[in-house]
């Protein structure tokens, strides 16, 4: 390629994908040779997605996502290269305790669960939160042997059940890993959600022995760097929340060149050539058309098959439902607040009838996030089945939340402030079968529309440094096709 041979690279979606691939996009590009001018579209009139932290008063207080897991170092590399690891900071090492709810009464989390799976027999057989022929039954789950594994993908709640019984999965794992979802277990795929307990069950049979194996090992596995960073803690943050490093990312972004457009949705895709070469058409929402040699498209499942519906076959995009949750962050005074917060808060199982399914004892959980002299608790609203709990009024949402709050913790204080942030159609549910339809998609992408490389959610996974992956892998591929 001439060095004057400018090409031209979009991306489309403003969130820590979009905003990941455009960084890595100008990276890759300036190391192998590629001139290249990016520019980055989102719809909204904000960057970020779905990180969004709310700074007052001393308080920091996340609006989405509230930390990522340190064994996935995606984004433990960006920080560190966009020289903001050092402010990285882990969960209180004093808050170890987590509470499930059981008929009203808050249990405390069996010690030794790594994902619901029991490691520590003793300490799972003392636990409230099951009978004792649950518990058994939970337990026969060591002998199971690799022969009785599974083929192919199914539920992860039709798995789990098979491994652990019926009890466990309403009791344990249906709050715990569904919360992750805000989902139901029984319709998420198994290789999307938790692939790693497919291969421990062909490995192992037994999920207890295959964890309890990797336990041992976890150490010397560490991958080099990863260990320092995470500073002893399973979960991370920045020291001024999430957005530090979507507001380092668009700073970066302006020093390099790129150009982010915002409050400008694209509406089409289009596909045409020149001398030889593609050249896609973007039709923004104003009437202006930009001409791009790639496109990243780092949108939301429904976003991607709209735009590439003429271009594509896009039914495996379709078929991927969304659901809606809200959050509602209390602020309190120390001062008369009648609660020790001795924990990082609990869950609540769907067959508990309650309208949070969960609260995080944020100020416990992240010294951070509020001033010594004041208290600052997360709630979390809607699941499916649920989702109109979310289009509940302010007044009632806070009302609800309230009387839960004070039902299953005893917490009479009121608070000082109330932060409400709707998240619709925020929970990607990955169906049985997701993993293979994607790679499906992707490949015939890849034969259609080279150079077009939809990232995000839909391929790699929820957490945020699945996100920070999938915005590096669109990069590398469209900077190696340009580069040929």
């Amino acid at each position: 390629m001439k060095r004057n041979d400018r090409r031209t690279a979009a991306v489309l979606g403003g969130g820590l994908t979009g905003l990941t691939a455009a960084y890595y996009l100008l990276r890759e590009a300036s190391r192998q040779g590629v001139p290249l001018d990016v520019t980055l579209v989102e719809a909204s009139g904000r960057l970020g997605g779905l990180i969004n932290t709310l700074r007052r008063d001393g308080f920091h207080i996340e609006r989405g996502p509230d930390s990522f897991l340190a064994r996935k170092t995606p984004m433990i590399r960006l920080a560190e290269e966009l020289g903001i690891a050092d402010e990285l900071t882990g969960t209180n090492p004093a808050a170890r305790k987590t509470y499930i709810v059981r008929d009203g009464v808050l249990h405390l989390m069996p010690a030794g669960l790594y994902l619901g799976v029991p490691t520590s027999e003793d300490a799972f057989m003392e636990t409230g939160l099951l009978s004792e022929e649950g518990k058994r039954r939970a337990l026969e789950e060591k002998h199971f042997r690799p022969s009785d594994a599974g083929a192919g993908d199914e539920s992860a709640g039709e798995f789990l059940e098979r491994h652990f019984g019926p009890e466990m999965v309403d009791r344990i794992f249906e709050p715990l890993l569904a919360g992750i979802y805000a989902g139901d277990l029984y319709r998420l795929s198994l290789e999307a959600t938790f692939p790693q307990f497919r291969e421990i069950e062909r490995r192992h049979g037994s999920l207890m022995a295959g964890i309890r194996e990797a336990r041992l090992a976890e150490p010397a596995q560490m991958q080099s760097g990863g260990e320092e960073r995470s500073i002893g803690s399973v979960f991370l943050n920045f020291r001024r929340g999430l957005s530090t490093v979507t507001e380092t990312l668009e700073a970066r972004l302006k020093e390099s060149g790129c150009v982010i457009r915002l409050g400008e949705k694209a509406l089409s895709l289009s596909a045409g050539a020149d001398e030889g070469r593609p050249v896609y058409r973007i039709r923004l929402e104003n009437g202006e058309e930009l001409a791009a040699d790639a496109v990243a498209v780092a949108l939301p499942a429904a976003e991607i098959a709209r735009l590439l519906a003429p271009l594509a076959d896009v039914s495996a995009m379709r078929n991927i439902p969304y659901l809606s949750v809200a959050n509602v962050v209390f602020g309190y005074d120390a001062e008369g607040f009648d609660h020790p917060l001795d924990g990082t808060g609990f869950l609540v199982p769907r067959s508990e009838g309650r309208l949070i399914t969960a609260s995080t004892w944020t100020s416990s959980k992240w010294p951070h996030t509020a001033p010594p002299d004041k208290h600052l608790i997360r709630c979390y609203v809607g699941r499916a089945g649920e989702e109109e709990n979310v289009e509940l009024s302010d007044e009632e949402m806070i009302a609800g939340v309230y009387k839960d709050l004070k039902e299953l913790m005893g917490l009479a204080a009121k608070p000082k402030f109330v932060e409400i942030t709707r998240l619709r159609r925020s929970m990607i549910q990955y169906p049985v079968g997701h993993r293979r339809a994607m790679d499906a998609f992707l490949a015939e992408l890849k034969r259609r529309l080279p150079g077009v490389v939809p990232a995000g959610q839909p391929f790699g996974g929820v957490g945020l440094p699945d996100c920070v992956a999938e915005g590096k892998r669109a990069a590398e591929e469209i900077v190696r096709w340009l580069a040929e």
